[in-house]
């Protein structure tokens, strides 16, 4: 018996979405091979994980692994990888709709392999500046020994003598003609009689694999990589199925990654530069620059250098920088400070800047009261 899919990613049945994700990205993390190296529970640990989330992140393979519609392939219930030797295919819909667009095909049915995904953390400046990382994938390969055709090398599947390599079984019940997958050959086609000794009959092994992922220049934290015809292979030589590769970023000290690419920077300023005005020097990705201060600047002022932030998508120049000013009011004052800020008091005549506040605020009770 396979494992329930919820009990892997240690999740309920009514688990929404977000929860499963939840779930399956802080497994990812525990029981990465590169965390794990040389742990073979570890790496069958992430495995089980991988296709429990494959199944359960999927609307339609969720509501068919619900309904106990999806039949053990290659890894369990819901593995995606199709027909074994003799068992139930993964997906039926393919077959049905087979079956009502005519059939009659005898060519092998070519099912597809399970995409995959995985994480990798980068540094800020590798963000900006794009990096090959590498990443370490346990999946379903290929088998070496019989070349993912299931039977034993010297040997080839042979057509189903029980459908003919159709796939279905009709039977006639009255007025009506019902088909179903075949029982014989699970509704591949064909019937291995002598499997492969080294993946038992599925075409398909256990496997490492590394690949080096190209991380674009400008990718923020949560950009997704797909990289194609990377994931499962499928069986019976299907095609195989892609990777999918998350950027995770370290975040920088400095600059804060905004949702429409640019960068943030708080930059404090003195009492007196906000009064008075003048230039600060601020950091860029480069070197330093320095930007304005207008007289009377207010507390969380935006000012902006225009392209000097992460490279745009597909090339098309570059995000800019926002400098937030923010006073610094100092908390222990000098006796020369505070006479300073008592001087400074005296100079403004005593100007309340609440008091436009005070006044509408009394206007609005007094018109209240009129009209109650």
């Amino acid at each position: 018996m396979a494992e329930d899919f919820y009990q892997v990613l240690g999740v309920s049945k009514k688990a929404s979405d977000d929860e499963i994700k939840k779930a399956h990205r802080k497994l990812v993390r525990e029981f990465h091979p590169d965390r794990n190296p040389d742990d073979p529970k570890a790496e069958e640990r992430f495995k089980q994980v991988q296709e429990a989330y494959d199944t359960l992140s999927d609307p339609e393979k969720r509501k068919r692994y619900d309904s106990g519609g999806m039949f053990g392939g290659f890894g369990g219930p819901g593995g995606g990888a199709g027909p074994g030797a003799g068992g139930f295919p993964s997906d039926l819909g393919d077959i049905f709709s087979t079956i009502f667009r005519g059939g009659g095909s005898r060519e092998p049915r070519q099912v597809p392999g399970r995409d995959l995904e995985t994480e990798v953390r980068i540094s800020f400046q590798q963000a900006v500046d794009g990096a090959q990382i590498p990443v370490t994938v346990p999946k379903a390969e290929r088998c070496r020994s019989c070349g993912g055709s299931g039977a034993e090398p010297g040997t080839r599947p042979i057509t189903c003598p029980n459908c003919d390599g159709r796939g279905v079984d009709a039977q006639s019940q009255g007025f009506f003609s019902i088909s179903q997958p075949c029982p014989h050959c699970g509704g591949a086609g064909q019937v291995i009689e002598h499997p492969c000794t080294t993946c038992g009959g599925s075409g398909l092994t256990h496997q490492t694999k590394r690949y080096k992922v190209n991380v674009p220049a400008g990718v923020k934290d949560g950009t997704r990589i797909r990289l194609a015809g990377r994931g499962e292979a499928g069986p019976r030589g299907g095609p195989a199925g892609d990777l999918f590769v998350t950027t995770r970023v370290t975040p920088s000290p400095v600059f804060k990654q905004l949702d429409d690419g640019n960068l943030e920077v708080t930059v404090p300023i003195t009492i007196a530069e906000a009064i008075g005005g003048g230039t600060v020097e601020v950091p860029t990705l480069g070197a330093t620059k320095r930007i304005r201060v207008p007289a009377g600047t207010q507390h969380g002022t935006i000012q902006r250098l225009r392209g000097e932030g992460p490279p745009r998508t597909g090339g098309r120049g570059r995000h800019d920088i926002r400098y937030r000013l923010v006073i610094e009011i100092p908390k222990d004052l000098s006796d020369e400070q505070r006479q300073a800020v008592e001087q400074l008091e005296r100079a403004f005549n005593g100007h309340d800047p609440r008091e436009g506040l005070i006044r509408d605020s009394a206007a609005r009770t007094a018109k209240a009261d009129a009209g109650s």
